[in-house]
Order: C-alpha cells, then sequence, then structure tokens
C-alpha cells in the first residue's frame, strides 16, 4: 500500500471522527478543508464552492485568499460543477480558461459534491507543484466526499 492510500485512510478516518453526528454543513466543511491543508503534503490551499444562484461561491478554505465567485463551466472548478465530474489538472497553465486566484499554484484537483442527485458545490485543492494530484488523490478525495455526503444524509433524516 502507497504512502498517499494510508495518508488518506488516517485523513478519512478523521474526517469521519470530525463529522459524525454534526449536521451543520458550514462547519463540517470547515473542518474538512483543515484536515487537508494541514496533512496533505504540497497543497497551499484547500477549500469548498458552494453553488448558488448559478454559479460558484467561495465557502470555507485554508490558504491564500482566494476567487469568491467564479462562472459555471469557468476554470478549473466552473468546468468539475458543469460536467459533475472530477478534475485532475496536472499544470493549470495548460488548462484553457483557468482562473488564477493565487499564482503560486500550478496543480489543482477539483470534485463534484452531488447530494440527493443535485449539485451543491466543489471540493478544490491546489498545489504549488505541477503534476502533484493523480489516482490516488482522486479516489481518497472521491471517499472523503462520499463520507461528508453521508454525514449529510444521516443529518436530513434525523
Amino acid at each position: 500500500m502507497s504512502h498517499k492510500i494510508k495518508q488518506y485512510e488516517l485523513i478519512n478516518a478523521q474526517v469521519q471522527a470530525l463529522i459524525t453526528g454534526e449536521s451543520d454543513m458550514i462547519a463540517n466543511m470547515a473542518n474538512i478543508a483543515a484536515v487537508l491543508f494541514n496533512n496533505l503534503e504540497q497543497v497551499n490551499w484547500a477549500g469548498f464552492y458552494f453553488y448558488k444562484e448559478e454559479q460558484l461561491v467561495l465557502g470555507p478554505f485554508q490558504g491564500q485568499p482566494a476567487c469568491i465567485r467564479i462562472p459555471m463551466g469557468k476554470g478549473v472548478c466552473g468546468t468539475s460543477a458543469a460536467t459533475q465530474k472530477t478534475i485532475v489538472v496536472a499544470d493549470v497553465h495548460d488548462f484553457k480558461g483557468h482562473i488564477t486566484c493565487d499564482t503560486a499554484s500550478n496543480s489543482e484537483i477539483v470534485l463534484p459534491i452531488m447530494f440527493n442527485d443535485r449539485l451543491i458545490g466543489v471540493l478544490d485543492l491546489d498545489s504549488p507543484v505541477i503534476n502533484r494530484f493523480d489516482n490516488e488523490d482522486k479516489n481518497g478525495l472521491e471517499t472523503l466526499v462520499n463520507i461528508f455526503v453521508q454525514a449529510m444524509n444521516i443529518a436530513e433524516a434525523a
């Protein structure tokens, strides 16, 4: 088992413990952003955007100040939201229409967050390192998003 897979197992267990029983989505997002930012190597931004009024609006995050609003279909976040697919970008400078919020960022991964078949936002991570994110990151973060959505399902059912 690779170092990254073990790391995501620990991160996801920590997130599960933090958000189990907590129904506040913003509080959970804030803790998840902090866990990711403080436990993943070579990450300079970790956070969320909410889908609101046909655009993405900045949510809880860790890192440098960020773009507040992103149109659907624009940049990596807007493209992930519009396609409802995880996007891994090895070099953001090669991504047509990339929106630069932090000039230190060189690679990015964005995951859509779906709740009851509806887009509620995206999870976005940036790195100053080119080609930082790979399939192990994608799998680990998709598991994390599923943990987050499950906590929302449990909270809604309560």
